[in-house]
């Protein structure tokens, strides 16, 4: 007979890692599937506004999530995806990309969100040849180029305030009338004369030879070429929800929950940034995590 356990926790990021440690302290059998540890965590650089630490980055934090995780002992399924939720008698069965099926009385969705494409001429073609969606991942490797960054909002900023220590010029294309991320990132990003902020601006096209070496760009209905060797994307976020479909979402696809992290079925709970929580940080994520492992050990001692 397959083993069914109590609970199962999809991704590893500050939702997925915090409920981890709950369902452990709770004494629940359990296991966590991701692809990776940390989520988004892992992408920051910066890291000035989680409790606790008044400077970190967000490998660090990350390192430091891991370090608390490892204390407890579960079963922790890393580079695993999960493809599908499909409701079965009593439990769930949750399908995977390379360890077959697990079955469970109750699931946590952690899974957070994914870079949002640009959709530009040339971005297939050149991701991981200048272009990229990690700045804290790949910004090393465009030290003292010309980068662009594309977007407006606090994963821009992020990224410009890490490339503008180690590029010779950061452009930040916003397609808004201005940055809206907040003011103290503004304040220090518009502080560098690296970079150059170019509001109500899109990007049209991506080019090059074998690598990126220019972006074309609209700016109030005025065409420009702009010559880089980097092109960071930082237009948003797709929460990656498509694995269930059988629980209220909202026009984004967020999952919809309560207070409580319920999502609209009983036994699935969700937390972090997949759900429709404002205020996509990442110590509310950790907050949803713990909540969601709390009401799981509560629904499971009641069912």
């Amino acid at each position: 007979m397959t083993e069914v356990k109590d609970l199962i926790i999809i991704g590893a990021g500050p939702a997925g890692i915090t409920a981890a440690v709950y369902a452990a302290r709770k004494r629940l059998d359990f296991s966590v599937i991701t692809f990776d540890i940390g989520g988004q965590a892992a992408w920051s650089g910066n890291i000035e506004n989680y409790t606790g630490y008044q400077f970190i980055t967000g490998p660090d934090l990350v390192a430091k999530f891991r370090e608390h995780l490892d204390k407890y002992s579960f079963e922790l399924k890393e580079n695993v995806e999960v493809t599908g939720i499909e409701k079965a008698e009593k439990a769930f069965i949750i399908r995977t990309s390379s360890i077959g099926d697990i079955s469970a009385r109750t699931v946590i969705v952690a899974s957070g969100k994914r870079p949002k494409l640009l959709n530009a001429s040339g971005e297939k073609e050149f991701k991981n040849k200048g272009v990229t969606y990690c700045a804290t991942c790949d910004g090393p490797l465009f030290a003292r180029k010309d980068v662009a960054i594309i977007g407006g909002g606090n994963s821009a900023l992020d990224a410009a305030l890490q490339m503008m220590k180690i590029a010779s010029k950061v452009y930040i294309i916003n397609n808004l009338e201005k940055l809206s991320g907040d003011a103290v990132m503004q304040e220090k990003v518009r502080s560098s004369p690296l970079v150059e902020v170019l509001n109500l601006s899109r990007v049209t096209a991506i080019a090059g030879d074998k690598f990126v070496s220019e972006i074309k760009i609209e700016t109030e209905g005025k065409t420009s070429t702009i010559p880089v060797q980097g092109v960071f994307v930082e237009v948003g976020l797709v929460p990656n929800s498509g694995m269930i479909d059988f629980i209220k979402k909202n026009v984004f696809g967020e999952i919809v929950v309560n207070c409580a992290a319920e999502t609209s079925y009983p036994g699935i709970f969700a937390a972090g940034d997949v759900t429709d929580v404002p205020g996509k940080q990442i110590i509310i994520a950790a907050g949803d995590g713990a909540k969601a492992a709390m009401s799981a050990s509560r629904y499971l001692s009641t069912h």
